[in-house]
């Protein structure tokens, strides 16, 4: 794919955005098991003042570590749970810099009586721990190791799913900690396929592979091991999405104003429709899932 197709390598994951049923009890939640902060107004649209329309609302909390909002919690009231295999949200991943911010997290959130511990995983690239929330939403908790030491081969990068003991991990890392930075590194959806994912993902948004296999493709700007993936392990055949709890949005951001507009004119190429303000776009993918690119500046 040409350059002038492509997202800008220096594009970012920003703020997920999740419809929720108890908005105190999963406040308190990203807060005590991961050690968030609930942001206050003025802060709050300050870190999200490029995503969801709902900050500043009554009915709505924002968490984050110091500016960086990396969560959006929306009270919907009255919609049910996803059903089984429908599309949406498969977790949203928190980077952490380093191993013993990771631990200080990871054990954190594994003490927490509302979480639910789903495993960890070396995946060459990375380390990564997987918690599901009290409202069914996953969770990854990751650190990467360094650029240098990742493999590539043919354009796509070596990754796998390898043993990894969360106890040995602890112990060897964790350590009483003021608590580090954090962002969204990744997000990772449930698709009904994945050859229309990647239509939509890679040829249309302008996202490269970096991986596909087992059922999964994954992609990214700027050679990173991934920014999005897309599973149809649960959801093989999985049409539009209903109303549910779960997923609200996806929140790329992307340099500058023209970007948008290159991304704009790329949508409109492919029959996608967006609304578009001139500094941000907010479209669905084919299982209507929402997505918002806005400017970094």
């Amino acid at each position: 794919m040409t350059t002038d197709l492509l997202l800008p390598g220096t594009t970012t994951m920003d703020a997920v955005t999740l419809h929720v049923a108890d908005l105190p009890g999963m406040t308190d939640y990203y807060r005590d098991a991961l050690g968030l902060e609930e942001l206050p107004g003025d802060a709050a649209r300050t870190a999200v003042d490029r995503g969801s329309p709902a900050v500043g609302r009554a009915d709505t909390s924002v968490l984050g570590r110091g500016r960086d909002a990396l969560v959006v919690l929306v009270h919907t009231p009255g919609l049910p749970a996803p059903a089984p295999g429908q599309a949406g949200l498969f977790h949203t991943a928190l980077l952490f810099p380093d191993r013993a911010a990771l631990a200080d997290v990871v054990a954190r959130a594994a003490q927490h009586p509302r979480s639910i511990f789903v495993g960890s995983a070396d995946h060459l690239v990375s380390e990564a721990f997987y918690f599901t929330d009290p409202e069914g939403n996953g969770i990854e908790l990751y650190r990467d190791r360094p650029r240098e030491q990742w493999s590539w081969h043919g354009g796509r990068v070596a990754m796998d799913s390898l043993p990894l003991d969360p106890q040995a991990f602890l112990r060897d890392h964790h350590v009483e900690q003021a608590p580090s930075t954090a962002e969204v590194g990744h997000v990772h959806l449930k698709v009904g396929d994945v050859p229309t994912a990647r239509a939509f993902y890679v040829d249309a948004l302008g996202f490269e592979v970096t991986a596909q296999w087992n059922g999964a493709i994954f992609v990214s700007a700027g050679g990173y091991h991934h920014h999005m993936a897309m599973n149809s392990w649960g959801s093989r055949g999985a049409g539009a999405r209903a109303a549910t709890i779960g997923l609200g949005q996806v929140s790329i951001v992307v340099p500058t104003t023209q970007d948008v507009d290159a991304l704009a004119e790329r949508l409109r190429h492919h029959d996608i429709p967006a609304q578009h303000d001139g500094r941000t776009l907010r479209f669905e993918d084919p299982w209507r899932s929402l997505l918002e690119v806005s400017a970094a500046r």
